[in-house]
């Protein structure tokens, strides 16, 4: 099951990121191959999800469960969609009064071996991707 594990100390604070990353709704303005998301339910400790992903050739929709902790972690649980699994962990730790360490933790699987092998890669650089579109995010809403 592939594994990607990304951190990084940013110039912003904990709840500015936090609140970055809570806010799904948004996603389409900034993320690449993010067309869509939908909140389909909302309670005090998170939400349920769709993202609708894709590209000129594929469109695919995820279904998560969000549960936020504010200010310090998001978990995501898969629930539908292509993949077999997907779970992924945002961390959010203060650095001072002004920065913050960030984790990102993703383990995710396709359900089809050979979805897998041609996949595999490409997912990977678009994690990669995915990570620098939230920096540049923050960068736009928070820098001044």
């Amino acid at each position: 099951m592939p594994h990607h594990r990304e951190k990084r100390i940013l110039p912003y604070s904990a709840q500015q990121m936090y609140d970055l990353v809570a806010d799904i709704g948004r996603y389409p303005e900034f993320l690449p191959w993010c067309k869509g998301a939908r909140i389909l339910s909302r309670t005090e400790k998170g939400v349920e999800a769709d993202l609708i992903v894709g590209t000129k050739l594929f469109r695919e929709k995820f279904t998560s469960v969000v549960t936020l902790d504010k200010p310090r972690a998001i978990v995501v649980e898969y629930k539908a969609g292509p993949l077999s699994n997907l779970s992924n962990e945002w961390a959010f730790k203060p650095m001072g009064r002004k920065s913050c360490e960030v984790s990102f933790d993703l383990d995710f699987d396709f359900r089809s071996p050979l979805l897998r092998a041609a996949m595999g890669a490409v997912f990977e650089r678009a994690l990669g991707r995915m990570i620098e579109a939230f920096e540049a995010r923050a960068r736009a809403l928070y820098d001044r």
